[in-house]
């Protein structure tokens, strides 16, 4: 019996100073600097990813005295990560997902009158607008996408400022619709100081804070906290090295027929899939496969216009 007792109580004493320890350290000790830094690693693209990968890290982590709320803000940077890997990358050209306006499904189902007998709908080519000219359907969604797809999309981008400002816009729209990003485009431009890398490499905690709190561009904690991180990385390379790194990934256009429909432009391709590779060794963030493809689609590394399409006429 008092063999019991002495077992009882030294096990009450045990529980109670690891409750201790955990409570006490919860509430002093700071996540390590290079811990956030380590939960920011992309997860390994040969498996699928679900809530297991989040547990994992958040139980070895919570028990060493790390505060939860440093914790938790580390798990919301792997979630944003997540979140780009796994929801359909909503952007011009592909039509995961996409919903089309009245005038741009309109314009659809006009160009796909008469091709068939019954059956389900076809795929549309390239659709007339209200002017008459065939362009890309999704261009025909909003005003605002015509004239981006006319005059920039799938147009060459060069230079380390430039390319920049694509990596880190094409960041900001994953899992959302990039005309949420277009139309915000010119509150990201004033408060990332026109995206010239030296500049926003030079933000403050203070810059951070005042971006948090911007209401005119996606406040986004993860994504801030990427693009202030991927230009201090930039700041580092010699001038060109970005135009040089992405370029050296534009596949040859000889060995790519033009889109018919959109359900022959590709989500990723094994060039974005080594593009987004070679970023992420070279120290960047929020650049996925479907990611680095909208940035290769954006910038003219590829021509995804269909092949009717006025716009891929004129370049």
């Amino acid at each position: 019996m008092v063999m019991f007792l002495f077992l009882v109580v030294a096990l009450a004493v045990v529980v109670a100073a690891v409750t201790l320890a955990v409570v006490s350290g919860g509430e002093s000790a700071p996540l390590p600097e290079v811990a956030p830094e380590r939960l920011q690693d992309p997860l390994p693209a040969d498996r699928p990813v679900d809530s297991a990968d989040v547990e994992t890290l958040r139980f070895p982590v919570a028990p060493r005295g790390y505060r939860m709320a440093d914790v938790d803000d580390a798990l919301g940077r792997l979630a944003a990560e997540l979140a780009e890997r796994g929801r359909p990358h909503r952007r011009p050209g592909v039509r995961a997902g996409r919903r089309q306006s009245r005038r741009g499904a309109r314009a659809a189902r006009t160009a796909g009158a008469g091709r068939g007998h019954g059956g389900p709908a076809m795929t549309p080519g390239a659709v007339a607008g209200p002017d008459g000219a065939l362009r890309c359907p999704w261009a025909l969604s909003t005003d605002d996408y015509v004239a981006y797809h006319d005059e920039e999309w799938g147009r060459p981008v060069h230079g380390d400022d430039a390319l920049f400002e694509r990596i880190s816009l094409e960041a900001f729209q994953s899992g959302l619709s990039w005309i949420t990003i277009l139309r915000r485009r010119p509150g990201f431009r004033a408060a990332f100081a026109e995206f010239r890398i030296e500049k926003v490499a030079a933000f403050t905690d203070a810059d951070r804070e005042r971006l948090l709190a911007d209401t005119g561009i996606i406040r986004n904690r993860a994504k801030i906290d990427a693009t202030l991180a991927n230009a201090r990385v930039l700041a580092d390379w010699a001038e060109g090295d970005l135009d040089e790194l992405i370029w050296s990934h534009a596949p040859d256009p000889a060995g790519r027929p033009a889109p018919k429909t959109l359900a022959d432009v590709p989500a990723v391709t094994p060039e974005s899939t080594a593009l987004s590779k070679a970023l992420k060794k070279r120290g960047l963030r929020f650049v996925g496969p479907t990611t680095a493809y909208a940035l290769m689609q954006a910038c003219g590394l590829v021509d995804d216009h269909l092949e009717t399409c006025v716009a891929r006429a004129a370049r």
